[in-house]
């Protein structure tokens, strides 16, 4: 693998991360910029406070399935292409250079990049079912949204360390990549935090 090829996934990654399909969605079949609504946000769960349920689904599908798409012509070259790919996907939904660097919290993609885990790296579907049950469970709870992408990244984090933890260097960039999700999930969520103990993030209402 050359340096050149990694580049060119990785800026490949970005670009298909930037898609705003909330924004998208919003505008071309809605007629509505959400950015102007809820909290602003361009990803799903904003997208289904401001639009609805079935447009909610959409952008998170359609977010996860840009991950997915990326990582899998990525991994046509290499594992590592395939990781980096990820990483700068989800990179580039939370700074999209199509919305002017502001985007969504990285929660759809980070479970885009899990299913790719699954679909292109393991073979094995825990890998995105250990994040997903943490993220149904906490939202049962608690209600939050937020806390429970947090909850649902730091498990992810956790799972992948111990599953693969080795001194193959294919491994340690996997589980280096997974660190540097769960740290921009948090970060993106850091306003959601204060909310939170603050008692005045919004709950949900359906569960």
């Amino acid at each position: 693998m050359s340096f050149l090829v990694l580049l060119i996934c990785i800026v490949m990654g970005y670009i298909l991360g930037s898609i705003p399909f909330a924004l998208v969605i919003g505008k071309v079949f809605y007629k509505t910029d959400i950015r102007q609504y809820g909290s602003g946000n361009l990803g799903g769960t904003n997208a289904g406070r401001v639009l609805g349920r079935n447009a909610g689904i959409a952008v998170i599908a359609c977010d996860i399935l840009k991950v997915v798409l990326a990582m899998g012509l990525a991994s046509l070259q290499s594992e590592a292409c395939s990781i980096w790919c990820g990483v700068a996907c989800c990179l580039g939904h939370c700074y999209p250079v199509f919305a002017h660097f502001k985007g969504g919290k990285a929660v759809s993609t980070m479970f885009g990049f899990l299913v790719s885990l699954w679909l292109f790296t393991f073979h094995d579907i825990s890998y995105a079912l250990v994040p997903l049950g943490m993220f149904l469970v906490i939202l049962y709870l608690f209600k939050y949204v937020s806390l429970a992408s947090i909850a649902s990244s730091i498990s992810s984090c956790m799972y992948i360390t111990a599953q693969i933890l080795s001194l193959d260097l294919n491994n340690l960039m996997i589980i280096l990549a997974s660190w540097l999700m769960m740290f921009l999930i948090i970060y993106r969520h850091r306003s959601n935090i204060q909310k939170i103990m603050n008692a005045t993030e919004n709950k949900i209402k359906w569960m």
